[in-house]
């Protein structure tokens, strides 16, 4: 039984590595009459997918472009009649990742119609994959002048190249030393933006810091990531921000999505392909989350639908709550991550201590950022990607952003969402030119990328209510309306 549930995970984890496809909301058809097939479809179902299978299954039409088709008895997986797994060089992966991002394609154009961004230069610093490459690309496409940065462990050397190809500068080294790497943010920074697009702040905090006379050029700049808001938010409080911000982050079109089921299902998926490789596995064990905010949410759901025993430990008390009406049990780190599964979602530095990695079985970040975990003593490598602590501890990524630094990042219709969002943010700035501060995207930009998520995506809404604004005429309470008396209709 053990090895149905595991050769059930090894498919799904399959259909993840050939595709970078989110699981979540996906029609999926599971063929096979066994085990496999029974465990498989609960593990999809627990990742959100809509799952049917057997008759029903093969009356589905399985040549529908998104729907993925599993052969739990031959082991074939076909996403729209095809097989997975074809996505080739790093041209095909980008020409891939293009074909399932209809959502930013659909707003990138309405930009390039109105001409927002014609003439204007857009700095891109974010992780370096196919998904971040079409982000440029349509920025491109749309007008403005585009140039792109990232980290040495966030490059995909063979994505930087194809997009150098492809007419868009990179400046981006994945085997950059720590000098280079600076020198290279700020060559980046030097090239001079309008607009700066920024996951984690690090780019931001760095122009601040060195290069303030680009930073008073800047029409403004956007944010991705809540860890990167955290510094700006206190930057602006202390006087030292120098420029408008606006939080992508905070839109439900990215925090609702991209910290949910994207980080969840590619965090977790890394997390059970490393463990894998030393031996080990997600299922049939203690795992603990740390943190229950939109990520925390995530990696708990995927965790438990891969068989893991889930508990939560959380400094919020309304999250901890929410993390007990999930149906984790939710206590104290120390007490709970004993010979667990540890997987830190706070996004802040320390933590995961020494003294819990030496008590947990495993540890990994989910997002992250530097130090938030530590341990005692040096490392010994045990596989790509994982190592041990001389008391026992498997070390997954060193601490690092696992599904990123270990990984192909998150599901690409995930990323849609979130550069269409990003889009949005951009043609904010350049739009309402924001005053120093780190401001909401507008609900109405929101409104509308969800509104075009909606309709490329083929989702049918609801027929709209009686408008609020037909219900202020008459603001009474019709509970309380005067009745006719009995007597006098009698």
């Amino acid at each position: 039984m053990t090895d149905a549930r595991a050769e059930a995970e090894r498919l799904l984890r399959r259909f993840a590595s050939d595709t970078n496809l989110l699981i979540a909301g996906r029609p999926m058809t599971v063929l096979g009459e066994g085990v496999v097939a029974a465990y498989l479809s609960d593990m999809l179902r627990g990742m959100g997918a809509r799952v049917d299978g057997g008759q029903s299954g093969q009356d589905a039409d399985s040549t529908a472009a998104d729907r993925v088709v599993f052969d739990t008895d031959t082991g074939a997986i076909t996403l729209g009649g095809n097989p997975t797994g074809g996505r080739g060089d790093a041209a095909g992966r980008l020409d891939f990742a293009a074909a399932h991002m209809p959502v930013s394609t659909a707003i990138a154009a309405e930009l390039a119609s109105a001409g927002t961004l014609a003439g204007l230069s857009v700095g891109v610093s974010m992780t370096l994959e196919p998904k971040t490459a079409n982000l440029a690309l349509l920025l491109a496409s749309a007008g403005a002048s585009v140039a792109v940065y990232a980290h040495p462990d966030e490059t995909d050397p063979e994505v930087a190249a194809a997009l150098r190809e492809r007419g868009v500068p990179v400046d981006a080294d994945a085997d950059a030393t720590p000098d280079q790497e600076l020198a290279g943010a700020l060559a980046f920074i030097d090239r001079g933006f309008d607009v700066l697009v920024d996951d984690g702040s690090h780019v931001t905090r760095l122009a601040h810091d060195q290069r303030p006379d680009q930073v008073r050029r800047w029409l403004g700049a956007t944010e991705e990531t809540t860890s990167g808001l955290t510094p700006l938010r206190a930057m602006h409080a202390g006087g030292a921000l120098a420029t408008g911000v606006v939080a992508v982050n905070d839109a439900v079109t990215k925090t609702g999505f991209d910290n949910r089921y994207g980080t969840g299902q590619s965090c977790v998926l890394a997390i059970a392909d490393l463990l894998d490789t030393a031996g080990a596995s997600v299922r049939d064990q203690p795992a603990l989350v740390i943190g229950y905010g939109p990520v925390g949410v995530g990696v708990a759901a995927h965790l438990r639908a891969l068989g893991a025993d889930v508990r939560v430990s959380e400094i919020d008390p309304a999250r901890a709550l929410l993390a007990l009406h999930d149906g984790y049990e939710v206590g104290p780190a120390d007490a709970l991550g004993k010979d667990a599964l540890v997987v830190s979602a706070t996004g802040w530095p320390g933590t995961v201590g020494p003294d819990l990695v030496d008590a947990a079985a495993a540890v990994a970040v989910a997002g992250g950022v530097p130090h938030e975990i530590s341990w005692h003593g040096g490392l010994i490598a045990v596989a790509p990607h994982v190592d041990r602590t001389t008391t026992g501890t498997l070390i997954l990524d060193r601490g690092g952003c696992i599904n990123v630094t270990a990984a192909e990042g998150n599901p690409i219709e995930i990323m849609d969402l979130s550069f269409a969002t990003q889009l949005a943010a951009i043609a904010e700035v350049v739009g309402t030119r924001p005053s120093i501060g780190v401001h909401a995207l507008s609900p109405t930009a929101v409104d509308h990328v969800a509104a075009t998520a909606a309709r490329v995506r083929g989702v049918t809404l609801a027929p709209q209510p009686t408008p609020a604004s037909a219900l202020h005429s008459d603001w009474r309470s019709p509970r309380y309306a005067v009745r006719p008396d009995p007597s006098e209709t009698s």
